[in-house]
């Protein structure tokens, strides 16, 4: 009888357990030819909605509301920079896809056209939020990506593309 109960409780732990962190992904894709600059940032909602409670704390802490929506968007343009061999990108969002718990914000830029040497990303998002989030920031430079993992205290990276 105690081992079935041991069990139970054990099944019942295993689907709240499965998430025990807050994470993201960003995918930042430059295109030297054009010079063309996206960046999409990727959250669960289940992520995003309490935060909300903190970047707009006079609106609906849901992803459904407008004025929440835009402070989510401000703290993401705030909080990512990129600089492309020493030279900052300026970022403007050009969409969000909000599909049940996944969250897809967008954003493009343009450099001058021509190689990339060197790229880097400083991120901060939701640190004075949350302790242990932690974001994982793709780099994709024709056809090579390189990845950097940030968590709160973290600085700025660079990533290295030979020629």
């Amino acid at each position: 009888m105690a081992t079935a109960l041991v069990a139970a409780a054990l099944s019942f732990a295993g689907p709240a357990a499965a998430h025990r962190g807050h994470a993201g992904l960003t995918v930042v894709e430059i295109d030297p030819a054009s010079g063309a600059v996206a960046v999409t940032h990727r959250f669960y909602a289940h992520d995003i909605e309490p935060t909300l409670t903190v970047l707009a704390p006079d609106e609906q802490p849901s992803l459904d509301d407008p004025e929440a929506l835009a402070a989510l968007n401000a703290h993401l343009a705030e909080r990512f920079r990129i600089d492309i061999d020493g030279a900052r990108v300026s970022l403007h969002r050009t969409g969000e896809t909000l599909a049940g718990d996944n969250v897809r914000i967008d954003f493009a830029g343009e450099r001058a056209p021509g190689p990339v040497t060197e790229v880097r990303v400083d991120q901060d998002f939701f640190s004075d939020i949350y302790d242990d989030m932690e974001m994982q920031v793709n780099v994709r430079v024709g056809g090579v990506t390189r990845t950097v993992l940030f968590r709160p205290g973290i600085q700025a990276q660079s990533v290295r593309f030979d020629r």
